[in-house]
Formats: C-alpha cells, structure tokens, sequence
C-alpha cells in the first residue's frame, strides 16, 4: 500500500510509469512485453484525491458535474479509481448522502436481509419471489456448473504479468465475482471475455462485494456484446453502427472495406467486446474507461428502486436546462442535444472509428486483403493514445450527427 504523503508527493509532479507500477506492480519477467503505458497523472487536469474529497458536500452529496469535466480533462489518480468508478458506473446517485451510500453498501454485502425468508416456526415462506422450483432449480444449477470451469480457465490466464494475482487469494476473488455473476445473470450467464472486463475491479476495490457491484453495474452497459446465439454475435448490431458511421463520414474506406469483403466490420470484434482491453496498456485501458463513462455519463443512470427512501430524487422530473446537461458527460450531452437514443451508438463505435480513421491511409494503401486490414489492425495493439482517440471520437460523433441530419 502506498502511503498519502507518497501520493501526493507523486502527484506534485508529472508522474512517470514507475509511479504507476506502485499502484500496479508488473512482475520483473514479464516488464519486456508490457505495452508503453502513455497516462501520466497531471496536476491540474487529473482528478486528485484532493479534488475528489472537495466534490462532496457536508452530508455527502456529490458534485458531479464538476468530477466528470476533470476526469474528461485528465482521467483519475490510481489512489482513487475504484471509488470514484462506482459513482461513474451508477453503484451510487451522486444525490445521496454518506449514510445513504453506507445503508445500501451495507444491504449489498448481505449484511442483513429485510424481507423474511421463514415463518416463525421455521418454515420456509414460498413467495416473495425466494420459492425456486426444484425443475427449474436443476436446470440452472447445471448450466452454472458448466459455466464454473470456463471461469477457472480463464482466471488463472487474466491479466498475468500482474503480481497482484500471483496470490490465489486474490485470483480466488476475480473467481468469486465472475462465479456469482453467472449465477445472477443466467440469461447470457458467463461468457469468456468478462474475466477481462471485471479484473480491474477486483484490483481496484478491495472488498469484494464492493468489486461484484461495480462489475455488475459496468456489465449493464456492456452484457449485449457477450450475448450469441447460431444466427449472431453479441456485437453484430454495433459492429453494423460502426460501417454505418464509416460510410457515412468516409465513403471512400468504407467501399474499400467492402470491396476487400470486410464491410461486416468483423475486424473491429474484439475492440467492442471487451472494451478496448487488448489494444492499450493494463494502464492506459482504465484511463480510457473512466474518460468514456465520465464522456457517456447519464444522470438517470442511477437505478432509484436501490436508493434507500432518505435519499434525494430530485432527477425525477427532466427538464433539459443548462443546470441538468451539466450533469451529462459531453458524449451524452451531444446526444441529448441532438435527440439520438440509438443504444448501438455506443462511444466505443466512435472510438472503433477513430482507430479506423487513424489507419485510413494504410488501409488504402496497402490492403489488398481482409487478412492485411487484420494485420494493420493489429498492429496498433499497445501503440494507442487514449486520450487523443476519445478526442478523435467526439470529433466523428459530430461530423456523423450532422451528415445524418441533413440526410
């Protein structure tokens, strides 16, 4: 554990990758094949510990629009991620107070249970939604065995060259997390590539109850991509957003992708599905994700049936004023302006985009092929800048809205 006086002597000054790997230690064999990490933590543009504790008001409310425009500045100091990431993936309404938040942490870690489950003689009570038949039972109890052993698969293969899980204690932990998750969530259930999503949670929260509830929250978001079936794959109706943006912003590749018989977009698969994860640095993919959900945040992303009764509400009835789209991340507030609810027009299609555009030349010029636009492709694994393709993104959302209007 790094100390405060530590943090913020790292903090007055640019940190450097070392710095980061005090937060996020690499073991010594495996720091060759670690991708260049480009986030640096800056004074005055990344949201600080410092600056994070000033947000919130006596009783604990939560100044939300003034953390979103420093983390769309500068992304979030380490020392502070996995708490600041609960508030971005909706765990907790910026609206309620510190005893609020205590209350429902306190109800998710299964502390105490509100609605009674036997009589007072003991026996069981069958309704209220607790009485499983034992058909139905059996059938999901055997889908989730199944699902148990591709999770230990693929625990002990997530994120490796991380000493964090040189510990079975804490492989255990991302085990537990991904193992109850296939249980709550027994439409899609466990499907590989979560491991790669939930893993910075359980380094980031230390109680695991804490990580299961912000990976369930981020899941929210991105349980669609895992969804297949022998017709589809889960992010088919993305991937489809994404060659319809290409061809609307730049004509010209997108019929070059179709003449190489690559208008599917299937390229682009992997950078949806798990979120950018294999194309960035261990570093720079949480950089990115907290600048993305800071960029779609949603100030009805908060689901009102968790908050306890004691809590504000004042969301309740919208009215778009300047005070309210403050509140909107500046992804989301362009699309708010504009009308545009497609749930498919995700700010990962966008960023799908910007890395297409960044190769625009290349893929020109030198793909002759599908398997080259592949290659091109995946040649850009570690070699991202996180900050300028959300910038880039932002940049073809606009162009792409205004095409479309006139269209």
């Amino acid at each position: 554990m790094v100390g405060w006086e530590a943090i913020a002597g790292m903090f007055g000054k640019n940190a450097g990758t070392e710095d980061l790997e005090a937060f996020y230690p690499v073991r010594p064999e495996c720091k060759a094949d670690i991708p260049k990490t480009r986030f640096r933590p800056r004074a005055g543009k990344t949201l600080s510990a410092r600056r994070w504790h000033a947000a919130f008001s006596e009783d604990g409310h939560l100044d939300i629009a003034k953390v979103l425009r420093r983390i769309q500045r500068g992304g979030i100091h380490p020392s502070i991620k996995g708490l600041v990431w609960e508030f971005l993936l909706g765990c907790f309404d910026p609206n309620s107070s510190f005893e609020d938040r205590n209350q429902l942490r306190q109800q998710r870690s299964g502390k105490f249970i509100t609605t009674p489950i036997i009589t007072d003689d003991g026996q069981p009570i069958e309704d209220g939604g607790w009485h499983v038949t034992s058909a139905v039972a059996d059938k999901k109890v055997a889908q989730w065995m199944l699902s148990l052993h591709q999770i230990g698969l693929d625990v002990v293969r997530t994120d490796r060259a991380l000493t964090f899980y040189e510990n079975e204690t804490n492989q255990a932990k991302l085990w537990d997390v991904l193992a109850i998750y296939s249980w709550v969530d027994d439409d899609i259930g466990y499907v590989q590539g979560m491991n790669d999503i939930c893993s910075p949670m359980v380094i980031l929260l230390e109680n695991e109850a804490d990580a299961f509830w912000c990976f369930e929250r981020a899941m929210r978001k991105l349980r669609e991509n895992f969804r297949c079936s022998t017709n589809s794959i889960g992010v088919q109706s993305q991937l489809s957003t994404l060659s319809q943006v290409i061809r609307t912003v730049d004509p010209k590749l997108h019929q070059h992708l179709e003449d190489l018989d690559g208008g599917e977009y299937l390229f682009a698969f992997r950078m949806l599905m798990v979120l950018f994860r294999r194309e960035f640095s261990f570093i720079d993919a949480l950089y990115l994700w907290e600048v993305m959900w800071a960029m779609e945040y949603n100030p009805n992303i908060f689901s009102s049936y968790e908050l306890p009764s004691t809590a504000s509400d004042s969301n309740s009835a919208q009215t778009f004023d300047q005070k309210l789209l403050k509140q909107y991340g500046k992804f989301e507030r362009i699309n708010v302006k504009n009308g545009h609810t497609d749930k498919n027009s995700a700010l990962a299609v966008y960023l799908a985009a910007s890395v297409l555009e960044s190769k625009n030349k290349v893929i020109l010029k030198e793909a002759k092929g599908l398997d080259d636009v592949v290659k091109i492709m995946g040649d850009i694994t570690g070699n991202l800048d996180a900050k300028k393709a959300c910038k880039e993104a932002l940049k073809i959302q606009n162009k792409y809205l205004k095409k479309a209007k006139k269209s």
